[in-house]
């Protein structure tokens, strides 16, 4: 039985240099990871190209794929993963999980956008990586980068988790997407699975991510098997 590869998509402000932590822990495990760069994250792009973004990289992979989308990311990997035939499963971490039409900007009700960047939070450690170790969280925080704020108005196309498998993980300590409103979103996922964590817990537990994205998508591939 060949195992799904795993692709990963880091949230906005980040890049791939966020998964490297669960990368090698996901090979230790033998499983086959890749990680995107988002051009949202540094340059104009919107949401649109941040799909594209993902598509390309499931065709490039062209093989069964596992897709897991954090925070913002959420809502590119639904857009990109609708209609896929490659994609086994859709993994939220701590994410979006929209319906059809949205905007991040409308559904968390954020103000309209003066800027063509949003820069990164001036509390970044506070809110994305207080359970960081402290020099590892300074080293995270100094890598983010400016926001396209296109990424946040522009409006998704389609929703892959509408008839692909969907696996919504819940990070209990979270600060930045308060776990209510993951359990909210979670509602609409086909299993559910919880981190005590906060928002970032490819940082902060890395084998515990890997382990469990290990068993969300080995569970996937029993039932295609």
């Amino acid at each position: 039985m060949h195992l799904p590869d795993i692709l990963l998509v880091h949230g906005a402000w980040h890049g791939s240099w966020c998964w490297e932590l669960v990368t090698a822990e996901l090979r230790r495990l033998g499983r086959t990871a890749h990680a995107v760069d988002l051009p949202s994250s540094g340059s104009p792009a919107g949401l649109h190209e941040d799909a594209e973004v993902i598509r390309h990289a499931i065709a490039s992979i062209d093989r069964p794929v596992a897709v897991v989308g954090h925070s913002y990311g959420g809502f590119p990997v639904t857009e990109a993963t609708a209609g896929s035939a490659f994609v086994t499963r859709v993994v939220y971490l701590a994410a979006w999980m929209p319906e059809a039409g949205t905007s991040i900007s409308e559904a968390a009700g954020m103000p309209e956008f003066e800027a063509e960047f949003v820069p990164p939070p001036p509390d970044a450690v506070a809110q994305f990586y207080d359970d960081v170790d402290p020099v590892l969280a300074e080293r995270a925080a100094g890598m983010l980068r400016p926001q396209s704020a296109r990424s946040a108005t522009d409006r998704l196309r389609g929703a892959g988790w509408l008839t692909i498998p969907s696996t919504y993980l819940v990070c209990d300590n979270d600060k930045t997407m308060p776990p209510p409103s993951q359990e909210e979103m979670a509602a609409r996922a086909s299993s559910v699975h919880h981190l005590p964590s906060a928002h970032s817990p490819f940082l902060s537990v890395p084998a515990d991510l890997a382990a469990l994205l290990d068993q969300v998508t080995l569970d996937q591939a029993r039932v295609r098997s």
